[in-house]
């Protein structure tokens, strides 16, 4: 018999009074939570948030995030986005351009690096053809000049 006072009907041979506790939160997650159950929200501002789920419940954020049943359940019922705040909005929206600029810029440095590249090609054959040149300059040099008899 259990001495914390719980009825050994509660748990089964496959689960733990730890587990318990776990599926009895599961099972309260989505109470009182405002439009998403019919009900009014009583420790929340009643946004549909994950946050406050987890408030209305009076469980933790990560409790909500492991009831996978109740998520499902609230991703059915708030088919809805959640909007956000105007400074998420303008913040998204610096970030999205930002992003957009990298890439931009990484795309012109792939097409600089290129055409360095091909430069760097171009000055190398130069200068092998100018040492040949040059070898063959002096060779003409050093050549003996038939003698004019």
């Amino acid at each position: 018999m259990p001495t914390s006072g719980a009825s050994p009907a509660r748990f089964d041979k496959k689960e733990s009074p730890a587990d318990a506790g776990v599926r009895q939160d599961r099972h309260q997650a989505p109470r009182g939570h405002g439009p998403a159950t019919g009900r009014r929200a009583l420790h929340t501002d009643g946004a549909l948030t994950k946050e406050n789920l987890a408030q209305e419940a009076q469980v933790s954020h990560a409790t909500v995030h492991r009831a996978d049943d109740i998520l499902a359940e609230w991703n059915a019922k708030v088919a809805r986005p959640v909007l956000r705040t105007p400074g998420e909005v303008t913040r998204d929206e610096t970030i999205a351009q930002l992003r957009k600029q990298l890439r931009e810029a990484r795309a012109e440095i792939t097409q600089l690096n290129g055409t360095l590249d091909a430069l760097a090609t171009v000055t190398a054959n130069i200068y092998h053809e100018n040492q040949a040149l040059k070898k063959r300059d002096n060779d003409r040099r050093l050549a003996p000049h038939p003698a004019s008899d």
